[in-house]
């Protein structure tokens, strides 16, 4: 076996400390030792859990890094990664070899640590620690697919996930957690418009538990008076049927029944939203109905659910290329006029689904509508049908104006699939594309090469 170069972990040390995540993975398949030691003695896996890179403490620990690596000071980059309360850094450290490895003493280390933080709070352990008498600065993060508060004191840095660790770790470590205490510490952390990692973690580990007794008790959250609550198990059938479909879990076939039962008694608005959104991928038979029924309802977060749920599943509901029913087409039509520009939003794609004369109308008004996102949806929509009528075309052309470099490189690509002559012109108007676009995957530009291959073959890449 040849010896790990010394060039690559002084490279490898550089690239974690830019936090250069492209770089790291190539000096790790290049052969650099994800265990080297970085000038200050310690692996260069600390490096990146100082810097909160949950991206290369990843590839690291991939590539044979140890995050339960004993360190001078008695911790482990682990232990460090709970001390700094970034959920996410500590799910990628805490894979199942390493909870496989740790001891039960190891485990009751970070399980202690992680409570204190909770229970002291960040900013008073910070204040505890340093002695500083000053104000904390706060900002909110986003780690992977969830949000964090990040609190800076004295130079000091943690994020405030320390609730989500905690769980995460009882969840790793197979501790039962009873679901009220989940379901308080998710509580205080519902956001309406991003996803607070404390709240994540606990939807996420309620939806584990398997069982029918299990089941029965998550149930009992659909009456429980705080709207909250009732969000937090939406959130909790949706993430069963994920697992359900990537691992053919069979305790959920009653789920999307369940759903439905919910959303016709349902009255708060923003759990009605959620729960609609979430029946709306359980592809139940009466979705429509729903539909319907909620085509007029007054909060404009319902209505945006409402378009989705008369064009999920299509084949099944409809059969192929049957259109929708008339009550179908007129609610979708109004929602085409809806004050609400995203419910308008939604309806776009919806109307494209589904292509008739009356449809091909309301989006050519949607492509001219005041609100910019709409235009651009609208403008996909319109321009992903088969449509060629120079109405559509010269629609489409009219967009090129917009000061949006993808909805541009979107109207490219619906003028090359039709072999419109202003394709060229329209390429052109796109701009330069950013950096790091790729080019040979994109279908938006394959499309332009298809339109040069037949027009301009000489020209062609």
């Amino acid at each position: 076996m040849t010896a790990p170069r010394p060039d690559l972990a002084e490279r490898l040390v550089a690239a974690l400390q830019a936090k250069d995540r492209t770089s790291v993975g190539d000096l790790l398949c290049q052969g650099a030792d994800p265990n080297a030691l970085a000038p200050d003695g310690l692996p260069v896996l600390c490096i990146a859990v100082a810097g909160f890179d949950h991206e290369s403490a990843d590839a690291l620990t991939d590539a044979g890094a140890d995050p339960a690596a004993a360190l001078p000071d008695g911790t482990t980059p682990l232990l460090r990664a709970v001390d700094l309360g970034s959920p996410t850094l500590v799910g990628y450290l805490l894979d199942d070899n390493t909870v496989r490895r740790l001891s039960e003493a190891a485990r009751g280390r970070l399980l202690d640590l992680a409570r204190h933080w909770c229970e002291t709070g960040a900013e008073d352990e910070l204040r505890r620690r340093t002695g500083a008498t000053e104000a904390a600065e706060r900002r909110v993060v986003d780690e992977e697919y969830t949000s964090v508060e990040e609190v800076s004191l004295a130079g000091h840095i943690v994020r405030a996930g320390f609730l989500a660790v905690l769980t995460t770790l009882e969840e790793r470590f197979a501790i039962a957690t009873p679901m009220s205490e989940l379901v308080a510490r998710a509580s205080p952390h519902h956001l309406p418009d991003r996803m607070h990692a404390n709240w994540s973690a606990s939807y996420l580990a309620l939806s584990e538990r398997r069982g029918a007794q299990a089941w029965s008790e998550l149930k009992t959250l659909r009456d429980h008076p705080d709207p909250v609550h009732r969000v937090l198990l939406a959130d909790v059938v949706w993430s069963r049927a994920l697992r359900a479909y990537w691992f053919r879990r069979r305790d959920t076939a009653h789920d999307a029944e369940f759903l439905f039962d919910w959303a016709l008694d349902e009255t708060d608005g923003m759990v009605l939203a959620r729960l609609l959104e979430v029946y709306g991928e359980a592809q139940h038979p009466d979705q429509e109905a729903v539909g319907l029924l909620y085509a007029g309802h007054p909060d404009p977060r319902v209505r945006r659910q409402i378009p989705g749920l008369f064009c999920r599943g299509l084949p099944q509901l409809y059969g192929p290329d049957l259109p929708p029913s008339d009550d179908i087409a007129d609610a979708l039509l109004a929602l085409s006029r809806d004050p609400d520009a995203e419910v308008r939003y939604a309806t776009a794609g919806e109307l494209a689904a589904h292509f008739t004369p009356a449809f091909r109308e309301a989006l050519l008004v949607l492509v001219e509508d005041p609100d910019p996102g709409v235009r651009a949806g609208a403008a996909v929509a319109l321009g992903s049908t088969k449509d060629r009528t120079p109405a559509v075309t010269d629609a489409l052309v009219t967009l090129l104006d917009e000061d949006d470099l993808l909805l541009r490189l979107e109207i490219v690509h619906a003028l090359a699939r039709r072999d419109d002559p202003r394709t060229e012109e329209a390429w052109n108007r796109v701009g330069e594309l950013p950096v790091g676009f790729d080019l040979v995957e994109d279908h938006r530009v394959l499309a332009y090469w298809d339109y040069q291959r037949r027009h301009r073959p000489a020209e062609s890449p």
